[in-house]
């Protein structure tokens, strides 16, 4: 029998459910180095060890682009579908549909959302599907060398692209628009702010849509465009600190003081804490999420944070009798409508 290695000796953390980080990875990146989408990634790996999620009910969706190929450097044992460009949604939809035990992570682009793929987006949105979204939002189309994306801002110029001389579209603002019931902004260079919100997302019941700002280092790198590290650092404006409390710990909220926290409690028992910064923001406004979006745009601001959270709409799956056994395990003779059932449905058809 062969000796034991050291490192097989060395004893490796585990959460909960006995997994350690490592069962979360996937591929090593071959994304360039310092893409904010490698951070993102990170922090979803992060995100779900601490939630003791089993990667195998994790189910990932993707389109096409940079940020498409995300799904490959975090949980390579969930299954996952690396669909067209801009058409992940009804990807998701389905697939959800299907089976509604597992939980959907959709990673998206700025051109992946906001250009070819806005009419699926709002569609899905309005559905309120249980899905976290995230969009890696970086101003260009990385994976086609530096084109501007629907989010660039206008007056931005690139070495090869000339200037842009359209106003960008606000993807937090589209989710709100549509009736999102859990909308979000961050900033790939903040991963604690990153982690917390992707796992209030993963308790979301519905859609949870993350607009994170996530720099190109080779396209979209200049220090003074809005999708840089530089300028995030230098304009980032949190609307609060947050910290997502699961339903089985205990909650513990004395660090903060009276009346400068809001507490909002998701479908499953689990909690996100708000401690207020500089304003008193009521996230759970959706009026106050559209003007502060409005003001942060005219101020350029970007302004980071749980915008919009509705914590009681019913789901997609909740408008539907389902049957508790996924309609992907079911056999023809479970799924065929019987004979006297299409002669009613075709005799109120008449």
């Amino acid at each position: 029998m062969a000796e034991p290695s050291i490192a097989s000796n060395q004893r490796v953390q585990v959460n909960a459910i006995g997994l350690s980080r490592a069962d979360y990875r996937g591929s090593p990146s071959t994304l360039c180095q310092g893409c904010g989408h490698n951070s993102i990634a990170s922090q979803i790996v992060s995100a779900c060890y601490d939630l003791n999620l089993i990667p195998e009910n994790i189910i990932k969706f993707s389109g096409i682009g940079c940020s498409s190929k995300s799904p490959t450097y975090f949980l390579s044992r969930s299954f996952g579908f690396n669909g067209l460009h801009g058409r992940m949604p009804s990807l998701a939809l389905g697939a959800l549909f299907a089976d509604t035990s597992l939980k959907g992570i959709g990673i998206s682009g700025d051109g992946d959302t906001a250009s070819i793929g806005i009419g699926q987006f709002k569609h899905l949105v309005r559905r309120n599907l249980p899905l976290v979204y995230i969009v890696e939002n970086n101003g260009v189309y990385g994976l086609t060398k530096g084109q501007f994306s629907a989010t660039a801002e206008r007056g931005l110029s690139l070495k090869k692209q000339g200037t842009n001389p359209y106003l960008p579209v606000d993807i937090a603002m589209e989710a709100l628009a549509s009736n999102a019931t859990f909308v979000a902004r961050s900033f790939a260079g903040d991963p604690k702010q990153v982690k917390e919100l992707i796992k209030a997302a993963f308790s979301h019941n519905g859609i949870a849509v993350l607009d994170i700002i996530s720099p190109c280092v080779t396209f979209n790198n200049q220090d003074r465009t809005l999708h840089s590290y530089t300028w995030g650092k230098d304009h980032e404006s949190p609307l609060h600190e947050l910290s997502f409390i699961p339903a089985r710990d205990e909650i513990m909220v004395e660090d903060f003081e009276t009346g400068t926290t809001k507490e909002v409690t998701l479908h499953d028992g689990s909690m996100v804490i708000l401690k207020k910064l500089a304003s008193d923001y009521d996230p759970t406004s959706r009026w106050e999420a559209l003007r502060m979006l409005e003001e942060a745009q005219a101020n350029d601001w970007l302004v980071t944070g749980l915008i919009y959270v509705d914590p009681v709409k019913p789901s997609l799956f909740e408008l539907y009798d389902l049957p508790t056994t996924p309609l992907n395990r079911m056999g023809e003779e479970q799924l065929r409508p019987k004979r006297e059932t299409m002669a009613e449905i075709n005799a109120l058809m008449c």
